[in-house]
C-alpha cells in the first residue's frame, strides 16, 4: 500500500515535521511547508508522474494502462481539479495575510514576520 499524505484517524492532511538524513542520522525537527502537490491524494500524485513520463500524451498513457481516452481524459479532469482547489486555498491563505497588511493592521514588524513564515 502506498504511503499516503492523509491522517489514518480523521483523513485530514498530514504535515512534515520531521527529515533525517540516512546516512549520518543528523534529523531536522520544525514545520515544513508542503508544496501543493504533496497535498494532492496519492492517486492524483502518480497520474501526474505518469503523465509527465509520457510527455503528456495522454493516448499513450491509455494504449499503456489499457483503458480508453477518456477515461484518462477524465483522471486528468480530476487532477486539474484537485490542483485548483489546492491553489485556491493557498491563494486565500496568502490573500488574508496580504489585505490585513494593506489596511495597516497587524503592524509592519508582525506582518513582516507573518510573511516570512508562509
Amino acid at each position: 500500500m502506498p504511503a499516503s499524505n492523509l491522517c489514518p484517524y480523521c483523513s485530514k492532511a498530514m504535515n512534515v515535521s520531521r527529515m533525517s538524513c540516512g546516512g549520518c542520522g543528523i534529523a531536522v525537527e520544525g514545520a515544513f511547508p508542503a508544496s501543493r502537490l504533496s497535498n494532492l491524494p496519492a492517486e492524483h500524485q502518480r497520474f501526474i508522474e505518469i503523465f509527465v513520463l509520457a510527455s503528456g500524451n495522454l493516448k499513450q498513457i491509455a494504449d499503456q494502462a489499457g483503458v480508453s481516452y477518456p477515461t484518462v481524459r477524465s483522471r486528468l479532469d480530476k487532477v486539474i481539479d484537485s490542483l485548483r482547489q489546492q491553489i485556491a486555498v493557498t491563494q486565500e491563505v496568502r490573500g488574508t495575510i496580504l489585505d490585513a497588511v494593506a489596511d495597516g493592521e497587524p503592524d509592519p514588524d508582525v506582518a513582516a514576520r507573518i510573511i516570512k513564515s508562509v
